[in-house]
């Protein structure tokens, strides 16, 4: 059976537990030291929107697995999708040449319209304001990392909650964990859809959708904040109202408490001042490095090349 990685509402909370426990053990290899768990396979990714870590983390776990690359960046303008060809279509020959596919693609549920034509694993690398799953499995390997649990966290989403795919894949990840408070802080045009919140409540979180994220800083054990993103908006004066609203400052920083941390999908444009990145408790660049060892882990498992489940002999814990 073919294994797409689509959403993050097919992963269940042993299944995070396990892709840990084999990502820390991808992150304790020297850097310069590569396995041979891939050797053999090929991963093709398709992107049809720029990205920075996501492709070049995917490409470097797989490089660092012993796989190939082959890779179309900015697909909309330079692959046949330029003359029209479907992503069905697209996705069809690729299959032909590469052993997994790796898509973003600005359209939700594109990706889950790939993977139905073809017989090799595809993953969802975002498609539009839908889902990110890989970003939050990261999202959430991090926290695991820096705080050593993913239950009982105080967790605070910040920014664009009503286009960010991140921080709503993150989001339906969090109703994985146990006893679990999630605040919800953004501007009124960038707020979460009702429906998803009504979702995550019903899933055993509890939500609180605040306007004042200072109030809240010193109950904190993790701050995610996000970009308003431009791209998504159609009415610039929309933009406008919710863009610089909310940023993590100094002054914020001194309302944290010292064990918390902060973390950001990235790119910023803003919304945290560079002068937080020397604060040990900005996990924003450890967070991005995570990447690499979590989709490492994730490619892995996805081509077959060794059970997951075998992390149980090596310290796995529910």
């Amino acid at each position: 059976m073919v294994q797409h990685v689509l959403s993050v509402e097919q992963f269940s909370r042993s299944y995070l537990f396990e892709l840990f426990h084999r990502a820390d053990a991808f992150s304790a290899l020297p850097r310069h030291e590569f396995t041979d768990t891939a050797r053999g396979a090929i991963m093709a990714t398709l992107f049809y929107e720029p990205s920075t870590r996501t492709r070049l983390s995917f490409e470097a776990a797989m490089t660092r697995l012993g796989g190939a690359v082959i890779s179309a960046e900015y697909a909309a303008a330079t692959s046949s999708a330029a003359k029209g060809e479907s992503i069905e279509d697209t996705a069809r020959v690729v299959a032909g040449y590469a052993d997994l596919i790796v898509i973003r693609h600005p359209e939700a549920g594109s990706v889950a319209r790939a993977a139905a034509v073809v017989d090799v694993p595809v993953i969802n690398a975002g498609d539009g304001t839908n889902e990110h799953p890989t970003q939050a499995l990261i999202d959430l390997y991090t926290i695991w990392r820096e705080h050593g649990r993913i239950d009982g966290l105080t967790i605070a989403l910040v920014g664009d909650l009503r286009y960010g795919r991140a921080a709503r894949s993150l989001a339906r990840l969090l109703t994985r964990t146990l006893d679990t408070t999630l605040y919800l802080v953004a501007p009124l045009v960038t707020r979460m859809d009702p429906a998803l919140v009504q979702h995550l409540r019903q899933s055993g979180l509890r939500v609180f959708e605040v306007d004042d994220l200072a109030a809240i800083a010193p109950e904190l054990d993790v701050l995610y904040q996000t970009r308003i993103q431009r791209e998504r908006f159609r009415d610039p004066d929309e933009y406008a109202a919710a863009f610089g609203q909310i940023i993590v400052d100094q002054a914020l920083m001194e309302q944290l408490a010292s064990h918390a941390i902060v973390l950001h999908p990235l790119p910023r444009v803003g919304e945290i001042e560079p002068t937080v990145d020397s604060d040990p408790r900005a996990a924003y660049f450890r967070q991005a490095r995570n990447g690499v060892a979590l989709r490492m882990a994730l490619i892995e498992h996805v081509l077959a090349r060794r059970p997951l489940s075998a992390a149980r002999a090596n310290g796995y814990h529910d």
